[in-house]
């Protein structure tokens, strides 16, 4: 059957990617196979125009996006993304991911994403609240607290949930905090949201080192991508007596094979919004940081980082997926075949939804807890959700990922089996 007319498949792409991943997990789903075509197509993409004046008195138009995957198991659940190289099928593709991510970890929500193609670097402050008032106004008709709820992605974060709840809350008239999450504390917001995805990273790769006997004392670990995941992650590894030998952002790739002072690395990372300016590490190539002898390597930043060709040089024993589809499949061949173990983003980096749906639960509530609370629920979620994934994988014989996926879309197509098709 052929795919949606707006995707081409020319190959490369994330929505490629994610096509490839549940190709592989279709002889394992029995008889709810049938409907797994429902997986390859989302259900609902809206395409915005987001026009704005620029300070100048300029009219600058936007394009937006929201795409709704699959909604069987409850209303979407996804970010926000304001990022120049935000397409179409990249945002189906994190949508997807986030159908399964929920799934993986039992949460009772399907998936969406949205994003803008922008460079919001280029925008003063009050451009971009303009903008992102003009997006959520846009993206109104289909977002809600038990429709479709955003939350803080690349370039977004608690400010921008503010406005977007802010603005959602003029247009129906009524102060509606469970819109979206990641918001300001005094807002809704959640403790221990901030940090949440990094928790999940460093909770899962615990959990997978231990598997492989492997202790965090001394352990090295590389980050590619130092933001509020890779950043986090990091942290919780040192502080569990972890290496920090190499780290990679925007800004350069620097190493240090005794160690980064991790309090040094965040204080530069905080002030200048990246690592480039750290002195206690040495300058290398970019290409170079595939390349740097590590026990376990962290990729948070973007999708498609992980090709073939980096494959074969890595030299970790373990990769935690920190960032969304950062592997590409021939690469997940490569690192299986070379006996490195990953742990798939739709598991490993699922902190930060899980932690939203605190959020969302303790806005209906109107009854917050505390970090150490959030934390403990965190910690649990993610623990038992990995051990029936590696169960899984166990019985089958078959890689993390595709087991996540397996546990994952046998409750969504089953809640789809269940729910029928209407009319």
């Amino acid at each position: 059957m052929s795919q949606l007319s707006y995707v081409s498949h020319t190959g490369g792409t994330a929505w490629d990617t994610y096509i490839s991943q549940v190709d592989r997990v279709i002889p394992y789903l029995g008889h709810l196979a049938r409907w797994s075509e429902t997986l390859k197509r989302p259900k609902r993409a809206l395409i915005v125009d987001v026009p704005i004046e620029l300070d100048n008195g300029e009219v600058a138009h936007f394009e937006g996006y929201r795409v709704q995957h699959n909604l069987s198991r409850g209303p979407g659940k996804g970010g926000v993304r304001y990022h120049p190289d935000v397409t179409l099928e990249e945002v189906m593709a994190l949508s997807a991911w986030m159908t399964v991510k929920c799934a993986a970890v039992n949460l009772p929500y399907g998936g969406a994403k949205g994003g803008i193609r922008v460079d919001p670097k280029k925008l003063s402050l009050k451009e971009l609240e303009r903008m992102t008032r003009r997006y959520t106004s846009e993206i109104g008709i289909i977002i809600g607290p038990q429709r479709d709820i955003p939350a803080p992605d690349v370039n977004t974060n608690g400010q921008i949930m503010a406005w977007m709840m802010d603005t959602y809350s003029m247009n129906t008239g009524t102060t509606a905090t469970g819109v979206v999450t990641g918001k300001p504390l005094h807002l809704g917001g959640s403790l221990g949201r901030v940090k949440a995805t990094g928790r999940g990273v460093f909770v899962t790769g615990r959990e997978a080192a231990r598997r492989l006997g492997l202790s965090l004392e001394g352990v090295r670990i590389a980050v590619q991508g130092m933001g509020n995941v890779g950043g986090a992650a990091a942290e919780l590894f040192v502080q569990a007596g972890a290496k920090l030998v190499a780290v990679q952002d925007h800004t350069g790739t620097l190493v240090n094979p005794n160690g980064f002072d991790i309090a040094d690395t965040m204080t530069v990372l905080h002030r200048d919004g990246g690592i480039g300016n750290y002195t206690g590490a040495e300058r290398i190539d970019n290409e170079a940081f595939w390349d740097v002898d590590c026990d376990i390597l962290i990729p948070a930043a973007l999708e498609s980082q992980i090709t073939a060709a980096r494959a074969n040089r890595i030299k970790a024993k373990l990769v935690l997926e920190g960032a969304n589809g950062p592997t590409l499949p021939d690469a997940d061949d490569v690192l299986h075949d070379r006996g490195v173990l990953v742990v798939p983003d739709v598991i490993c980096n699922a902190g930060g939804v899980t932690v939203s749906y605190f959020e969302w639960v303790q806005d209906f509530s109107s009854f917050f807890w505390s970090e150490d609370e959030i934390n403990l629920r965190l910690d649990k979620i993610m623990v038992d959700a990995l051990k029936k994934i590696w169960d899984t994988a166990d019985r089958h014989k078959i890689s993390l990922r595709t087991a996540t996926f397996a546990v994952a879309c046998e409750r969504i197509l089953t809640a789809r089996e269940e729910r029928g098709l209407y009319p």
